[in-house]
């Protein structure tokens, strides 16, 4: 059973709301994105959405859209954001973590290298805004 159907079934037996936060990957460095997600995790997050930085975030308001901003200006890459997955995998396997992002820096580094990658570090499911549903099934 996938991490995320665990969550939501353990969710709906107990009576309980999901309690799923977002951060940008990146904005404030990468060592304290690691720390807000460890920490969101600690203090009862039952799955983190955490943006991948892209340079025109068309479908954020604009205070995610500057969080953006900040960790691109920053030289956040997605390579970066699947390596702190990959750390906090290490020591947390029950909090679900969920990539939002645009198509562009996934089809940068490659669909395929993509969907391999955050399988293999953990991620458990990923939401791009701004990708058509056919063309979905390359990814």
């Amino acid at each position: 059973m996938s991490i995320l159907t665990n969550i939501f079934e353990n969710l709906k037996q107990s009576g309980r709301k999901a309690f799923i936060p977002f951060i940008t990957a990146g904005d404030g460095g990468l060592d304290n994105t690691e720390a807000l997600i460890f920490s969101l995790s600690e203090n009862g997050a039952d799955i983190i959405e955490l943006g991948v930085p892209f340079s025109d975030p068309m479908a954020d308001g604009p205070v995610i859209a500057k969080s953006h901003e900040r960790a691109v200006a920053d030289g956040v890459s997605l390579a970066d954001v699947l390596a702190i997955v990959e750390r906090f995998r290490e020591n947390n396997v029950h909090t679900g973590i969920v990539l939002m992002g645009y198509t562009n820096p996934v089809e940068i580094y490659g669909y395929k290298a993509f969907a391999e990658r955050a399988k293999e570090v953990g991620v458990d499911g990923v939401l791009m805004v701004d990708m058509p549903p056919e063309e979905a099934q390359d990814l």
